[in-house]
C-alpha cells in the first residue's frame, strides 16, 4: 500500500495538505473528524450537518474546524471544491450526494452501505483510482481481508459472516440501512473471495455492559483439518496487515474442525470520542482516512514526477 508519508518527499510547497469536508455529524462523523484532524496530510475545511445543535458540530468546533448546519448545500457552495468529501450520512442520501459532487472532480469516500461506488478494502484492493469510493460496511472491512486471504490460498465452498455491534453505537442511519448493510456486505464477500455461496448477518446487541464489535467468519474449506497450521498462518498474516491502520483489530480465535473454519475477530476502538466497544465505527473510519491519505500520496508522487493525476 502507498503510505501517506510519501507526500513529504514531494516537499511541503509542492503538494499542500488536502482540504476535506465531512458530511454527517453522528458518532461515526465525530470520530472521523478527530482522525482527520490528526492526519499530517489532511485538513478539515468543513464539517456539515443539519442540526445546528448537534453534538457532532459542537465537537468539530472545539477542534477548530469550520462547521455548518447547511448539509450538502453548504459543501456545494464552498468557494472551491474540496479535494475529498467523506459521506457519513446514510445509503439513501449517498447517490444524490455523488450526483451533485461528481462534476466537481472531488474524491467522495462513502461510509454508508449504498453500494454505488468502487468497493475498497485497503489491504485487499490497495490504492483506489476511482472518484466514488465505497467502504462497504464495518462488517465488510472486518471480514473481507480474512475471506479474501482464505479463498486466495484454499478452495472455499461457503463463507458466512456474522457481525455483532452494541445497540448504543448503532445509530439512526445504521438502523435505517440494515437491509443495505446485509446486502452490501454479502456482495463484497462474494466479490473479493470469488465464492458464490455467501451470507452476511448483522446482530445489534442490547447487552449491558455493551458488547464489543465482533465479526465471525465461517468458511467451509475441504481438507482444512489437514492444513490447520497453514489456515491459521494465512489468517494471522491478513490480520497483521489490517492492524497497520486499525491497531485494535485482533484474531480472538481460529478454530479448524474437519472442513469448517471459524475465525473470530474483535475490533477495539482507538478514538478520542468513541468507547472501546465501538470498534465497528473505528475500523471503517480508519479505512476512510487511509484511503484519503493514499490519495494524497498519489498526488504527491504525481507532482514529484510530473505525471498527471
Amino acid at each position: 500500500m502507498a503510505l501517506a508519508e510519501d507526500i513529504t518527499a514531494a516537499g511541503p510547497d509542492t503538494v499542500p495538505p488536502l482540504t476535506v469536508a465531512v458530511i454527517g455529524t453522528g458518532a461515526i462523523g465525530q470520530d472521523l473528524v478527530g482522525k482527520i484532524h490528526r492526519s499530517p496530510v489532511l485538513e478539515v475545511g468543513l464539517v456539515a450537518g443539519r442540526n445546528p445543535e448537534s453534538a457532532g458540530l459542537r465537537h468539530a468546533a472545539r477542534l477548530g474546524c469550520p462547521t455548518t448546519a447547511g448539509g450538502i448545500d453548504a459543501i456545494l457552495a464552498a468557494p472551491r471544491p474540496f479535494d475529498v468529501v467523506f459521506d457519513a450520512t446514510n445509503a439513501m442520501s449517498h447517490a444524490e450526494h455523488w450526483r451533485l459532487l461528481e462534476p466537481l472532480g472531488t474524491l467522495l469516500i462513502d461510509l454508508t452501505p449504498s453500494r454505488t461506488g468502487q468497493m475498497v478494502v485497503p489491504t485487499v484492493t490497495g490504492t483506489p483510482a476511482g472518484r466514488n469510493i465505497s467502504l462497504i460496511s464495518c462488517g465488510g472491512q472486518a471480514s473481507v481481508p480474512v475471506a479474501h486471504a482464505l479463498a486466495g490460498r484454499f478452495e472455499v465452498e461457503y463463507i458466512e459472516v456474522v457481525s455483532t455491534v452494541a445497540s448504543t453505537v448503532a445509530g439512526r442511519a445504521t438502523r435505517l440501512n440494515l437491509d443495505e448493510y446485509v446486502a452490501t456486505t454479502q456482495h463484497a464477500v462474494t466479490a473479493f473471495s470469488g465464492v458464490r455461496d455467501t451470507k452476511a448477518i448483522l446482530n445489534i446487541s442490547p447487552a449491558v455492559p455493551p458488547a464489543g464489535f465482533r465479526t465471525a467468519v465461517h468458511a467451509v474449506v475441504p481438507g482444512a483439518a489437514a492444513a490447520a497450521g497453514e489456515v491459521r498462518a494465512v489468517v494471522a498474516e491478513a490480520a497483521g496487515r489490517v492492524r497497520a491502520f486499525a491497531p485494535g483489530y485482533e484474531v480472538v480465535a481460529c478454530a479448524v474442525t474437519g472442513d469448517r473454519v471459524v475465525v473470530s475477530l474483535e475490533v477495539t476502538a482507538h478514538s478520542d470520542v468513541l468507547p472501546g466497544y465501538a470498534g465497528n465505527l473505528d475500523i471503517i473510519d480508519s479505512a476512510a482516512v487511509l484511503v484519503a491519505e493514499q490519495h494524497a500520496a498519489r498526488l504527491a508522487t504525481a507532482a514529484r514526477t510530473g505525471v498527471a493525476r
